[in-house]
């Protein structure tokens, strides 16, 4: 990368291996080098751009790449559309994707290839926006009242007999022993939370109860198939 020059950062499919978002098996390193200078280099795809910012360049173990938000765009003109969706999963996960810088990419590149490819990526998965948790309960009571099923107790609290702390579930039906959490992004987001989550699905099982977990998404989208679920569950 030093061949590139002083102000080359590693990019593209080389930029995604570095910072964990997709593997890479290419066999050229791409790298980004700043202007339109024509040098080429062996064993390297040497990417130019005059749009190049200080704030989509950064150092993951002291190497020069560009920032995660660069890097999915970059992406996007280079691999098809699963792979980017794949690498922006994997960013959300990792708690390193920045919708707002992702949005400063597609406005300053807005006639590029990957612009159009990585806007429907988002698009597909409702990254502009993701419900609140309110939101998503509003939505998930929607579904159960369009399924023409039992109204659930709302942020019911469960006290188990293994003495540990009570859980609160978004959603319970206690003569069943149904409980129905919705996940958005965010209140389920770190890894403390994501680890209790599990923890206390685990001893809702053990206890007798019937726990399930669905998405946003899952609600827009499967609406009938969660209806269906939760009606086997609770034996209507």
């Amino acid at each position: 990368m030093f061949a590139c020059g002083p102000r080359a950062a590693l990019s593209h499919r080389s930029a995604g291996a570095l910072h964990g978002l997709r593997a890479s098996a290419a066999r050229k390193i791409d790298v980004t080098v700043p202007g339109r200078s024509r040098r080429e280099r062996a064993g390297i795809n040497v990417h130019r751009s005059i749009t190049l910012t200080p704030e989509e360049l950064t150092r993951v173990n002291a190497i020069p790449c560009t920032s995660v938000a660069r890097t999915l765009f970059d992406l996007a003109e280079v691999v098809g559309e699963r792979p980017v969706e794949r690498a922006c999963e994997q960013a959300e996960k990792m708690g390193v994707f920045d919708l707002r810088a992702v949005e400063r990419q597609l406005a300053r590149n807005a006639s590029r290839p990957g612009a159009r490819r990585l806007r429907a990526v988002l698009d597909k998965h409702h990254l502009w926006g993701e419900p609140t948790e309110s939101e998503l309960e509003e939505d998930f009571l929607a579904l159960v009242r369009g399924a023409g099923l039992p109204r659930p107790e709302r942020q019911y609290w469960i006290t188990l007999p293994d003495g540990g702390t009570p859980i609160r579930a978004d959603f319970a039906w206690p003569a069943q022993r149904v409980v129905v959490e919705t996940d958005g992004r965010r209140p389920h987001g770190t890894r403390q939370a994501f680890e209790r989550d599990r923890r206390n699905g685990q001893r809702l099982a053990a206890a007798g109860w019937k726990p399930i977990r669905t998405t946003g998404r899952q609600i827009r989208e499967e609406r009938v198939r969660i209806a269906r679920t939760v009606a086997q569950l609770l034996r209507i």
